[in-house]
């Protein structure tokens, strides 16, 4: 019986609220493990997630991801024990170092050293949760303050992670990694690198959970479907507003998992042989002329992705 934890993501264009929080509430019923929400330009990711923390009981609520440009250390680590506490300990801080056109030009930050961001920002973070003061560089003067709320040293914190230096700090701080854009053939062989690089530098005692997965998308036209979801899984998903989040599944064609009992090591991409969603496209609503949209799921497993 097929007992390997599953998790659904959105994309950052998805801005109906009645199929965000919707998506949350059957992922939640059909025993799916995690349940994450990304944040762009759009709507506030966080926001989002509280009140899904109120209308489900035990699936993760993932932040997939939030932006180390868009918030100080300190307010990340406020909303993450916030979400820690509304959720009951559900919540999973999902960070990255975005793009340029993101950063520049909606954040009007230099885009600059994402690695060096990333690291900075995640250690700054794992900090004030862990209670410790906060580590100041831009008024070293400053009497550095601690987080106003118990401490949360556990709280995972899921890192995006594309290039070399930046899989080398999801490797040395991260407790997940979202393996963005990573060609599927290529996820075992990286995941597998970054466990022995945590192994060899007795970095973080748990194993790195790799949450990665399918695109899929939804579109009247199943043809249409599979061509958007080959160009974004290429890297050229253009226009990349129409690579949008999708309504999710009814209940009477959703496949149910059951949920795990263990805590998920690798999460790894779906087989071809049974996917988390039926092969059937889904159809958009009939009252939306809006475009195709896409979403995300992954599954995984105790060992490595194959």
């Amino acid at each position: 019986m097929d007992t390997q934890p599953r998790g659904v993501a959105l994309t950052p264009m998805e801005t109906r609220h009645d199929i965000i929080l919707g998506t949350a509430q059957l992922a939640d019923e059909l025993g799916y493990e995690a349940f994450a929400l990304p944040e762009g330009w759009g709507l506030d990711a966080t926001l989002l997630l509280t009140e899904a923390a109120s209308r489900t009981r035990r699936i993760k609520l993932v932040t997939g991801i939030l932006s180390v440009w868009g918030r100080t250390p300190g307010t990340l680590a406020m909303t993450a024990a916030t979400l820690h506490r509304l959720s009951g300990g559900r919540f999973v801080l999902g960070l990255g170092p975005s793009t340029r056109a993101l950063v520049e030009g909606f954040h009007d930050a230099r885009f600059a050293h994402p690695a060096d961001r990333l690291l900075e920002v995640t250690t700054k973070v794992r900090a004030l949760l862990a209670g410790e003061r906060a580590l100041l560089d831009a008024v070293p003067g400053s009497r550095p303050l601690r987080l106003g709320q118990p401490p949360v040293p556990d709280l995972p914190i899921w890192l995006a992670a594309m290039g070399d230096r930046t899989t080398r700090v999801a490797a040395e701080l991260a407790d997940g990694w979202f393996p963005v854009l990573v060609a599927r053939d290529q996820l075992a062989d990286r995941a597998r690198a970054l466990r022995k690089e945590r192994e060899a530098a007795g970095l973080r005692s748990e194993p790195l959970i790799v949450a990665a997965g399918p695109l899929t998308v939804a579109a009247d036209d199943p043809a249409l479907a599979r061509r958007i979801s080959a160009s974004c899984l290429a890297g050229t998903c253009a226009p990349w507003a129409t690579c949008t989040p999708g309504p999710s599944p009814s209940r009477a064609t959703a496949t149910r998992s059951r949920p795990s009992s263990k805590r998920t090591r690798i999460l790894g991409p779906t087989p071809a042989s049974s996917p988390p969603w039926p092969r059937k496209s889904w159809t958009s609503s009939p009252h939306t002329a809006r475009q195709a949209r896409s979403a995300t799921s992954w599954r995984g497993g105790t060992g490595p992705p194959t």
